[in-house]
């Protein structure tokens, strides 16, 4: 039987178990075939009245081997109110957004063959086209006065129409030459490679029929950048004004230097077009994005880095005077970066996303005095709106994917009661007995306190020892936390019978930005003291780690670590995986696409610092690699390219260790596709197995 048929079956049988499991089935382990089965809830957004709130679920369909994303509505005006699904199809439904008075909802659709907005009506009706464009509409954004949308498309800048553009894309798709010539850079990016096309923004009215009918007007088309950003821009970098006569944005202008800046700035453009675009932050040369007028439309407020060059810099929240021009730093003494943020309705404060000691939490920011609240305590908050006095946020955790809450606006404290709206996955996994975690801290590197989780194996019982998992997180500047992932998911570990530690080392996020800082040029310094000390102080402080039976496993900087750890810690662990993780830093400078990450990082390009990039090169120790290790490339990964994936490989073949190695052809620096995540979860179980098991 394929490999494939295996999976299909497993994946069949875990549906049809947890299907027909009566109420008091025998408790079991979370799988990676319930991970991967799992409803995932996200983009809550409150109608005017706040009285409904819409929001996306996507389910999987494994026989097609991708996601369906639908709407749903629920009304929260009655208490306990059943969702009602609004959408239904093959095609997916994305990106709702409520009209101004609340009796329809627009939303991305490729029901018609290509990407368009469409209307749905709430009092009955089918959906209608919006627009019916030639090119796909990649976001868009509706104005508050419901008569005109703004929207992004992958255009050439230099046609004068949409239609020269899609003349061009027809003419390549005849041509039978496949070459492609470049004479700067990026020529590829993320998983894509540069077929000369940038996402420009555009507007046009909406008729009385509720239609776009007329041309569409270049918003962005004369700035050589992208609008919104590549690759994971999306509507939250443009925004109407209140009475949507203007449009502001934020865009990298291009050129020669785009692969090594970070200087994004903000414009602004009347709605109509019309205008160049006028540059508000001329004078940051780092990152300036996600600019939005307050309510009353007298403040305009956007995020700013003060580093040019560095994308893990301190986003701080700025506000600029309207009429004058004028701007300032709020929170400035606050030392979390901004990872989004809404205006509260009376123009006077905010409600900021960030991370804080392991928690991504809710803040209330007052916009006068800087006064910090915060509004959620444990876990981990991803989208959120607000309307009149209501709150509506999507939580997750360690032991649960996001679900919906809403709370008072007014209730300034992270112990205020929410109500939960949404329990997808609830009758699916209600035998699953989830592993039990706990945050603790330890002194690290330079005896500063670092912090760390551990979770127990879902059956974990008194006085026995559990093999352990041992996550390293990527970004570097990033953290494993208290949220939930479908991809590294502690919790399949968990169930899998394994313990789990994952420590946030210096460079992660969440603990100033300081100790963000400390990262860079330091790779292999203070991040392996803080894990081998994180590892110890775990195995100390919870004796149901068996240290004798760990491996270490890693993606991107957690994948670089993996390599390091081979040549700087060889008796550290059973085994090794590696996923999409750098093996030669010469070759990483030069090949991959992002390279303000690699020269920010390393003290700058190759040529100039060339003993940095070195200092921390797994590549200069092969010679003391000796632990087993399982390799896994996406062989779309731009990031990190296939060949480091192959060096890596090759060191550990030509030295006779026992080593696997997983390429996918068809996955990025992500695997994203369900039978792939299947593939990838089994590969790397397996292989902890056969190290680590009794």
């Amino acid at each position: 039987m394929s490999l494939r048929l295996l999976l299909l079956g497993a994946f069949s049988a875990a549906l049809a178990t947890t299907a027909a499991v009566p109420a008091l089935a025998a408790p079991r382990g979370f799988t990676v075939e319930d991970m991967v089965a799992m409803e995932r809830v996200g983009s809550p957004v409150l109608s005017p009245d706040a009285t409904r709130v819409v929001y996306t679920v996507r389910t999987t369909n494994l026989d097609k081997n991708r996601g369906n994303t639908q709407l749903w509505m629920i009304d929260l005006r009655a208490p306990n109110a059943a969702p009602r699904q609004l959408t239904r199809g093959d095609a997916s439904a994305s990106d709702p957004q409520w009209s101004p008075n609340g009796d329809a909802i627009y939303f991305l659709s490729g029901r018609s063959g290509s990407s368009q907005v469409w209307q749905l009506p709430l009092n009955g009706g089918e959906a209608a086209k919006v627009t019916d464009l030639a090119l796909d509409v990649d976001t868009y954004r509706l104005s508050p006065q419901g008569d005109r949308l703004a929207f992004s498309m992958g255009v050439f800048l230099d046609c004068a129409d949409i239609a020269c553009t899609k003349k061009r894309l027809d003419d390549k798709a005849k041509n039978k030459a496949s070459g492609m010539v470049y004479d700067q850079m990026f020529v590829r990016h993320w998983d894509t490679w540069a077929d000369g096309r940038r996402n420009a923004l555009y507007s046009a009215p909406i008729d009385s029929t509720g239609k776009v009918s007329a041309a569409p007007v270049s918003l962005s088309g004369t700035l050589d950048g992208d609008a919104p950003s590549k690759p994971f821009g999306d509507n939250g970098e443009y925004h109407f004004s209140p009475d949507g006569k203007t449009v502001a944005f934020s865009v990298r202008v291009a050129g020669r230097t785009e692969s090594w800046s970070t200087n994004f700035d903000v414009y602004t453009i009347p709605a109509a077009g019309g205008q160049a675009p006028r540059n508000l932050t001329a004078d940051n040369p780092a990152w300036d994005a996600k600019a939005t007028w307050s309510p009353d439309g007298r403040t305009l407020a956007y995020v700013a880095m003060t580093k040019p060059g560095f994308e893990a810099d301190r986003f701080h929240l700025v506000l600029m005077d309207v009429a004058t021009g004028k701007k300032r730093t709020v929170a400035d003494d606050w030392d979390r970066s901004v990872a989004d943020f809404r205006w509260t309705p009376d123009s006077k404060a905010f409600l900021v996303a960030a991370d804080d000691v392991g928690q991504h939490r809710l803040f209330h920011i007052d916009a006068a005095s800087g006064k910090v609240a915060a509004l959620t305590g444990k876990g981990s908050v991803g989208d959120f709106d607000v309307r009149g006095n209501t709150i509506v946020l999507a939580q997750a955790s360690l032991t649960s994917g996001a679900q919906l809450y809403t709370r008072k606006l007014d209730a300034k404290s992270e112990t205020a009661p929410m109500v939960q709206l949404t329990k997808q996955n609830a009758a699916a996994l209600a035998d699953v007995r989830f592993g039990e975690y706990e945050q603790f801290s330890f002194a690290g590197a330079n005896s500063e306190t670092v912090y760390g989780h551990v979770m127990k194996p879902w059956n974990a019982k008194a006085g026995e020892k559990y093999p352990v998992a041992f996550l390293v997180h990527g970004g570097p500047q990033g953290s494993f936390g208290n949220s939930w992932s479908y991809r590294w998911n502690p919790q399949v570990y968990a169930g899998a019978g394994y313990a789990t530690v994952f420590i946030d080392f210096h460079g992660s996020t969440g603990y100033g930005q300081k100790f963000t800082d400390s990262i860079s040029g330091d790779w292999g310094g203070k991040p392996l003291v803080d894990l081998q000390k994180g590892l110890e102080a775990a195995t100390k402080k919870f004796p149901w780690l068996d240290r004798e039976r760990s491996c270490a496993l890693g993606a991107s900087y957690g994948g670089y670590m993996m390599n390091w750890i081979a040549g700087n810690w060889p008796d550290g662990f059973k085994c090794l995986v590696n996923h999409d993780g750098v093996f030669d830093q010469r070759g990483m400078a030069y090949a991959t696409e992002e390279l303000w990450f690699t020269e920010w990082e390393n003290g700058g390009p190759y040529y100039d610092a060339p003993a940095k990039h070195e200092q921390f090169n797994p590549v200069n120790f092969v010679k003391n690699w000796k632990t087993p290790m399982l390799v896994v490339q996406g062989d779309l990964d731009f990031r990190i390219p296939t060949a480091q994936g192959l060096g890596t490989f090759t060191a550990l073949q030509r030295r006779g260790i026992p080593s696997k190695l997983l390429v996918f052809p068809d996955e990025n620096h992500w695997v994203l596709k369900p039978a792939n995540s299947l593939l990838w979860h089994h590969t790397v179980l397996d292989w902890l197995n056969t190290y680590t098991k009794k």
